[in-house]
Parts: C-alpha cells; sequence; structure tokens
C-alpha cells in the first residue's frame, strides 16, 4: 500500500507511538494526517503543515461525531488512543478492570463504526488497529488490559473478513514493550517508539495484514504461531 499522497487519521497522537508514527507518515509522503488527542493542548508541535489538530475522546459518541464531521476524507484510520492499569481479575474492582475495555476495545469500536460508512460508500478505506502482545496472549499482572487487547484482537480478526467485500483492508499492530509513558511501570527491556513507528510504516507500505514492530513482539509471534500453549506457560512464569 503506497501512503503518499493518503489521508491519515492517527488517535492518542500526543506521545509515544502515536506521536512517532505521525514523523515517520510525514516521511512517506502522505498528503495529510489528523494528529488527535483527548486535550489539544497535549499534541507537540510537528513542524508540518499537513498535521492537523484534532481533539477525540474515543470514549465519547459526541466527540468521535465531531471528529468524523472534521475529517470526513480519511483514507487509513489509525487507532491507536489506549489506557493500560495493573490490576487482576480477582482483587480490582469492576470500575477498574472496565476502565481499559471502555477505552481499548469500546473506543476503538466505537471510532470504526463512524467512519466505516464512508469507506464502504467510496470502496476503499484501511483501518488499523493498535492492539498488543497481550491481546495474543495474557500479561498476568496486566488483566483488564490484556483483555481488551484480546477483544481488540478478535475485533479486528472479525473486521478483516466482514469488510473485505467493501474494499475495506483491516490490519492489526502489535507491539511488545515500548518505551512510553504508557509501559513506563512494565520491568522489561523496550524499544524506542521511533523504532516500533519506523516498522509500523513499512509494515503497512508491504500490506501486512499483522505488524510486530520490535524484537521481543517478533518473539511472541514466532511462538504464537507455533507453539501458543507454551507460550501461554512462559507468560504466566513471568507474571
Amino acid at each position: 500500500m503506497s501512503l503518499k499522497n493518503k489521508v491519515v487519521l492517527v488517535s492518542g497522537a500526543n506521545r509515544g507511538i502515536g506521536a512517532a508514527t505521525v514523523r515517520e507518515l510525514l516521511g512517506a509522503g502522505v498528503k495529510k494526517i489528523y494528529a488527535t488527542a483527548r486535550n489539544l493542548a497535549s499534541l507537540p508541535d510537528f513542524g508540518d503543515q499537513r498535521v492537523v489538530p484534532l481533539q477525540l475522546d474515543v470514549t465519547s459518541d459526541a466527540s468521535v461525531a465531531q471528529a468524523l464531521a472534521a475529517a470526513p476524507d480519511v483514507d487509513v484510520l489509525l487507532n491507536n488512543a489506549g489506557s493500560l492499569a495493573f490490576n487482576d481479575f480477582i482483587t480490582s474492582s469492576h470500575e477498574e478492570l472496565n476502565g481499559d475495555m471502555e477505552t481499548n476495545y469500546y473506543g476503538t469500536l466505537r471510532v470504526i463504526r463512524a467512519f466505516v460508512p464512508g469507506f464502504a460508500a467510496r470502496g476503499s478505506g484501511t483501518i488499523v488497529n493498535v492492539v498488543s502482545i497481550v491481546g495474543l496472549v495474557s500479561a498476568p499482572p496486566l488483566g483488564g488490559y490484556s483483555a481488551s487487547k484480546a477483544a481488540l484482537h478478535s475485533l479486528t480478526q472479525t473486521l478483516r473478513g466482514t469488510l473485505k467485500p467493501s474494499g475495506i483492508a483491516v490490519i492489526g499492530i502489535y507491539p511488545g514493550p515500548i518505551a512510553t509513558d504508557l509501559a513506563k511501570h512494565i520491568p522489561l527491556q523496550k524499544v524506542t517508539p521511533e523504532h516500533a513507528a519506523a516498522n509500523i510504516v513499512r509494515g503497512l507500505e508491504n500490506g501486512d495484514a499483522y505488524i510486530f514492530p520490535d524484537p521481543t513482539a517478533q518473539q511472541i509471534e514466532h511462538l504464537w504461531a507455533n507453539d501458543g500453549r507454551s507460550l501461554e506457560a512462559a507468560m504466566a512464569a513471568a507474571g
């Protein structure tokens, strides 16, 4: 897939993978990027007139509707906005567990449902969901987060089949530990957001349905594809 002259919306573009991917996309020759954040003041200055700041709270129907009205020309919808909390299924409250699900799964679904009719009417479009390796295998200290990302992985797989007849491609990105504010308390070796972003954009240009943008993610992908049960045991032991 050529990204030249494409219009891209990146949610959660204020930091981490989102901000790094905006910069990488600019280098790939896109026409315009809607860089979104819940708080516009948190967006960095990307120093490029092709970047259009846009307020978006993926947990709000009204905010999503306003973003759709402001960005009707999107070709590539990159759903990166997310949240992460440390919790477990036994001792954490329902509200704590539900927080990640509301953002990572229902929030992403809300945005997709808003933009799909326009894609379908044009007979083209690309949806890109930033999932996580814990969408493939759970990390015990991240119970609610893992569940939300597993749900997003399932959504990504389902939409890939159901939207293909409408000319809409669906891509999943499965990062491992990245040196971002979101993952700063995860005690694992991390790569930079820039490293991940370069591989994300490369994967998009290659048309990869699954993108594993860092060495840990690539190791997990190999085990997941070849021996999922052993991977589950290894993750449980690490937790």
